[in-house]
Parts: C-alpha cells; sequence; structure tokens
C-alpha cells in the first residue's frame, strides 16, 4: 500500500501542476475571476497536500506502518480529491452542488495534519 501511496502522492502533484498551467494558459481569459481564484486554491492545495502526503510515506518507511500513519494518508488522499477535486468541477462546470463537497475535503486536510502531528509527537526522537 505504501508504494501507492508514494505514486499517488508524485502523481498528484504533477497534476497539479499541470492544472496550474492548464488555468493560466487556458482558462484565464474565459473563466470569471471569483472561479480563477477556486481553480487556482484547487491548485494550490493539491500541491501542498500531495507534499504532505510524500511526508507521511517517508514517515511511514522511517518509523514503520501503524493505524495513525495509515489513517494521516487516507486523509490527505481524501482531502486532495474531495478539497481541489470540487474547486476544479466547479470551475469548471458551475456544478454549485460541489460547494458543499470542499469544507468536507479541508476537514479531511485537518484531520491529516493533527493525524501526522499525533504520528510525529509519538515517533520523532526529537
Amino acid at each position: 500500500m505504501l508504494k501507492i501511496l508514494f505514486a499517488f502522492a508524485g502523481l498528484s502533484a504533477m497534476t497539479s501542476v499541470v492544472m496550474g498551467a492548464f488555468g493560466a494558459h487556458a482558462l484565464r481569459a474565459s473563466l470569471e475571476p471569483r472561479l480563477m481564484n477556486a481553480f487556482e486554491t484547487g491548485v494550490t492545495y493539491q500541491m501542498t497536500h500531495s507534499l504532505a502526503l510524500l511526508i507521511v510515506c517517508l514517515a511511514a518507511e522511517q518509523w514503520g506502518r501503524s493505524l495513525v500513519i495509515d489513517l494521516a494518508a487516507i486523509a490527505f488522499v481524501v482531502g486532495i480529491l474531495m478539497f481541489s477535486g470540487s474547486l476544479y468541477g466547479l470551475a469548471l462546470t458551475g456544478a454549485k452542488w460541489l460547494g458543499p463537497v470542499t469544507p468536507l475535503g479541508g476537514l479531511s486536510f485537518i484531520v491529516g495534519w493533527l493525524l501526522l502531528t499525533i504520528a510525529i509527537w509519538k515517533n520523532a526522537s526529537l
């Protein structure tokens, strides 16, 4: 499972670069500023949390897998898909029903960071 998470993190980071370039070059002229801002927020959060997922994967390699590490990884994956995915969908389609999905993805990010902090506290010899 760790190899899959590493691959997801790398592909997600790559996708955020692709989406950022797509937004800057193909969408800037066609999207209203509010939707462009939502799209850019999705890109920023996707990259940030792809890197966070890489940190979780490295922590799992260093300390071994645990329930806290596994749940942190799942929380970041779910957050990326729900938060960034809903913002991309909202910006590209205008589907307002995606609006309530975004905060659930944000909550998943918060949970992921809390779980990563717990894992660090339990395992790091600082």
